[in-house]
């Protein structure tokens, strides 16, 4: 039998898993890459490559399965014009948060007006294992490869 897809969200440590729970919670319903590398998977919990109609687990940092989720689109941008649904699927306030966000946490890329990402929009299937919050002391999420 073939195993399903899997995705992990990078976190600035292993403990940060906020966009996993962004996920469960119904906030975030968008995850991007580079195009260039959309294919490519990024390690045994990252397959990349994600198709419409795909279900995939969805893992976080310290490799545990949380949710299962759907793809339900999958769709090129341009940094330059990121559609609202875009931006607010990936749980931004606005194109320019996404725009700030992206190029900070992508700092080996040359972020400009044309380059592209893959998106891929998804609903959420199932909640496997929920995790209380961090601590409001706790730093800022980053988000990473997968965002």
């Amino acid at each position: 039998m073939k195993r399903r897809k899997r995705l992990q969200f990078w976190g600035e440590d292993e403990d940060d898993d906020s966009l996993v729970r962004n996920v469960i919670a119904g906030r975030k319903t968008a995850t991007s890459a580079a195009a260039g590398e959309y294919g490519t998977p990024y390690g045994e919990y990252g397959d990349g490559g994600y198709e419409t109609g795909d279900a995939v687990e969805v893992y976080d940092l310290k490799n545990r399965l949380r949710c299962l989720i759907r793809i339900t689109d999958v769709q090129p941008v341009r940094f330059g014009s990121v559609p609202e649904r875009v931006w607010k699927g990936e749980d931004f306030k606005s194109e320019q948060e996404f725009r700030d966000v992206h190029i900070s946490c992508m700092p080996g890329y040359r972020l400009h007006d044309g380059f592209e990402f893959m998106v891929a929009h998804f609903e959420l299937l199932e909640v496997v294992m929920e995790v209380a919050p961090k601590q409001e002391s706790d730093p800022a999420p980053a988000p990473g490869a997968y965002h």
